[in-house]
């Protein structure tokens, strides 16, 4: 019994930790594409100011290309991250399965226990019951 528990809390600790990766994944996702949008905001600013809008155009501002090159990048780590997402939500979806496993079997433990205490029980009374009926 006691190494199922231990199991159990095992189980739950792993549980913990794919929720917690998962959601930081996501929070990194929210970040690169907030920071994306910023980025956007800012070369359409930079091309409106220069009143270019050609990144191929000679006279193009150097921070609208800088801006371009990183917003693309932030773009291909967030669809990367994207990736691991999924895989982190599988195996967290794997670890709670299981979890759910050794709970039901643990259960099912208790169940078994409480049956034959049950039984026991009924015995008992039954021998008390048979005895008095005796005498």
């Amino acid at each position: 019994m006691k190494s199922r528990e231990t199991l159990i809390r095992l189980k739950r600790f792993q549980v913990d930790e794919k929720r917690r990766q998962v959601a930081q994944i996501e929070a990194m996702i929210a970040e690169f594409e907030r920071m994306t949008a910023d980025l956007e905001r800012e070369i359409k600013t930079e091309q409106e100011r220069a009143g270019i809008t050609d990144p191929g155009h000679f006279a193009y501002p150097t921070y609208a290309k800088a801006a371009i090159q990183r917003r693309d990048n932030l773009a291909r780590s967030a669809n990367d991250l994207k990736v691991q997402l999924e895989d982190a939500r599988a195996a967290l979806a794997e670890a709670f399965e299981e979890l759910k496993k050794v709970e039901i079997l643990e259960e099912r433990d208790h169940q078994r226990e409480r049956a034959e205490d049950a039984a026991i029980e009924q015995a008992e009374l039954d021998h008390i019951g048979a005895h008095r009926v005796r005498v």
